[in-house]
């Protein structure tokens, strides 16, 4: 198997096993085999749609960052902690030159299992509020 089949599987799976430990625990905390159907249904959607949510919006977040959106935020943390510092106010630069510099640093990351692996839980979670709506919910 070629390496970087054998890292992209790791990294699915290092995913999944983390929404899947969440998903398990949000089942553990609301107690799943005490209740009826209706309410496991309503817990296995909470179980799937938690993880999915956290995951998709990480994955969206990382996204955010890596095209540059919170450099701004970090220039400004880093120019009020040197305000404070003695002679910290001699290591200024401008923020074009700061936003240069993070950006060559940044390493461009293929983070798309994680946003998969929470649209595939996120997905579960929606199919099984549907299945709820429709064989329990009662107007």
């Amino acid at each position: 198997m070629k390496e970087g089949t054998k890292t992209t599987i790791t990294k699915y799976a290092v995913c999944f096993g983390i929404e899947a430990l969440i998903a398990f625990l949000v089942i553990w905390s609301k107690g799943f085999f005490t209740d009826s159907t209706a309410v496991n249904i309503q817990i296995l959607s909470d179980a799937f749609f938690v993880p999915g949510i956290l995951m998709t919006l990480l994955a969206g977040m990382l996204y955010v960052s890596s095209e540059g959106a919170l450099i701004g935020i970090g220039f400004v943390l880093r120019n009020v902690v040197l305000t404070f510092i003695p002679m910290g106010r001699a290591k200024h630069e401008l923020y074009a030159d700061y936003r240069e510099r993070k950006m060559s640093e940044a390493k461009q990351n293929n983070d798309s299992c994680i946003l998969v692996s929470g649209l595939v839980f996120l997905s579960l979670g929606i199919i099984f509020t549907l299945i709820w709506y429709i064989k329990f919910y009662n107007i």
